[in-house]
């Protein structure tokens, strides 16, 4: 065998990697060259324990493994089972051109999953580099859920060296099923799954602010909550997860291709992810970063789900302003000496805040111990260009004894799916929430009454063209749980009603 393929990651990409091995006259010795780091420096140990404990003998030679490209730096354990192969198999003439080889050994010769083997597949298969994979059969119950790639699970490195022979049939392994319900929308699946854990039933009045989450969930808008302490605002928020839209397959895996790479477990649940980082975290936990290598922060692990900043005027100020861009441009850019890294960043911001610093100022029955002063350095925390990036702002109430539950969960889920679908259907790739200027001129009409409106609200207001964005698109997601094909007057009220006023 001249080569096998295998990858490596490089940043959020997998970059393939031909993996080669000479005989070559002189002292007998065994060396890795290509730019390997450590853990694949380390592999020649477990790869020489595994052949010898599985009947190879070493020839009196020099054994020179070679990783291509050269200049591209690699890690992992995940290469070890390509490397013993292209040494056990160097005498045959089996070819394999097509296929991608990944496994760490034991030092018995059993073949162990890695963290690392998900997000090389998965990026291999986005850009259509990847159709056949030999993996651990330990790696297929979560490598099975992505499509379009015949696996050869194998336990150990015998059995590997008899499937490249022939002398056993490889054993592929077809696709699993994702828990839940599906959605059929033209040509796409969408998978929902009905589990309220946290339901909505259990928070008591605040009306207003129900139905600005609903509007929020359906559109995937971000959220200002604003009110006293102990009046919802978290547990909204908390709530908001198990009634957002349905995810597509591409989404799921997604969430859980930049889970692994944050050294989470993957749960493969069409559950959209939910952050909430304490407001004493650091930048780079935030937004990801690391002197050496760029590690994955918080913003992208929210991707596709909902990033909750409680206590949002107490973030520092650094992390408050560079959330600007990623709110806006729905990416993070990550840069350091040896790489760049980018990060996809499509949340839904929730945040919740007090009205003032000792949280009373809209309090019925404690009174306000902030001076002015310190009500108005509390507000000027938050700058307009960050606010202007959030779409539906409310104020809660002070909590009441009388209050009563009005809705569940499911029943607002239910009308969350049913405005999804409306926004499918119309052929829209992202959600009203994270449309662009284009995709608001085409998907986002109003009738006559809501245009006279919206002019006279722009006129009165002083609304930017920002403003005025976020608020076609609140209203765009008002009329589809309205059922409406275009924007009334009644959504466009709805929405300005929504926005933060000066």
């Amino acid at each position: 065998m001249k080569h096998l393929r295998s990858a490596t990651l490089d940043g959020l990409d997998a970059k393939p990697v031909d993996v080669e091995a000479t005989f070559t006259k002189g002292l007998p010795a065994f060396g890795i060259v290509g730019l390997g780091s450590t853990s694949i420096q380390e592999s020649k140990e477990r790869v020489k324990s595994a052949l010898l404990t599985n009947g190879f003998s070493f020839p009196p030679l020099k054994i020179t493994v070679n990783l291509s490209p050269s200049d591209l730096q690699k890690s992992g354990s995940h290469m070890d089972l390509a490397i013993a192969l292209v040494i056990a198999l160097q005498n045959d003439e089996t070819e394999a051109e097509e296929l991608f080889v990944f496994g760490e050994l034991g030092l018995d010769g059993t073949l162990k999953d890695t963290r690392s083997i998900f997000p090389i597949i998965l990026s291999l298969k986005n850009r259509n580099l990847v159709t056949k994979a030999m993996v651990p059969k330990a790696s297929l119950e979560k490598l099975s859920l992505i499509p379009g790639i015949d696996y050869i699970g194998v336990t150990n490195l015998p059995e590997a060296i008899a499937v490249f022979k022939h002398e056993i049939p490889p054993q592929t392994v077809q696709a699993t099923s994702i828990e839940g319900e599906t959605l059929e929308i033209g040509e796409q699946t969408y998978y929902i799954l009905k589990e309220y854990p946290e339901d909505f039933r259990e928070v008591k009045g605040q009306e207003v602010a129900k139905r600005a989450a609903l509007i929020a969930a359906a559109g995937m808008h971000n959220l200002l909550m604003e009110g006293s302490p102990g009046c919802g605002k978290s547990m909204i928020a908390k709530r908001l997860r198990h009634i957002l839209p349905p995810m597509s397959l591409e989404e799921i895996l997604q969430s859980n291709q930049y889970a692994l790479l944050g050294d989470e477990e993957p749960s493969f649940r069409p559950v959209r992810p939910f952050r909430s980082p304490h407001h004493s975290a650091s930048k780079p936990s935030v937004f990801g970063g690391g002197s050496a290598r760029a590690r994955i922060g918080e913003v992208a692990l929210s991707n596709g789900g909902i990033l909750f900043f409680d206590e949002f005027p107490h973030f520092q100020k650094s992390i408050l302003e560079a959330l600007r861009e990623p709110l806006q441009d729905h990416r993070v850019l990550i840069s350091r000496v040896n790489n760049k890294v980018e990060y996809a960043t499509r949340f839904m911001f929730v945040a919740a805040q007090n009205p003032c610093p000792c949280g009373n100022l809209l309090s019925r029955t404690h009174p306000c111990r902030c001076s002015d002063i310190e009500i108005k350095r509390y507000k000027q925390r938050l700058s307009d260009p960050l606010l202007d990036r959030i779409d539906i702002y409310v104020q809660m109430q002070e909590s009441d004894p009388q209050d009563k539950p009005s809705v569940d969960s499911a029943t607002l889920h239910e009308q969350v799916i049913e405005a999804f679908r409306r926004q499918k259907s119309r052929g829209q790739k992202h959600l009203n929430g994270k449309l662009d200027e284009q995709e608001i001129e085409t998907y986002c009409n109003l009738d006559t009454e809501a245009q006279t409106v919206l002019l006279k609200a722009i006129h009165s207001f002083g609304l930017s063209h920002r403003a005025v964005a976020n608020v076609k698109k609140v209203a765009r997601t008002i009329a589809d749980l309205d059922g409406a094909d275009t924007i009334q007057k009644p959504h466009i009220l709805e929405a300005l009603s929504l926005r933060r006023r000066g």
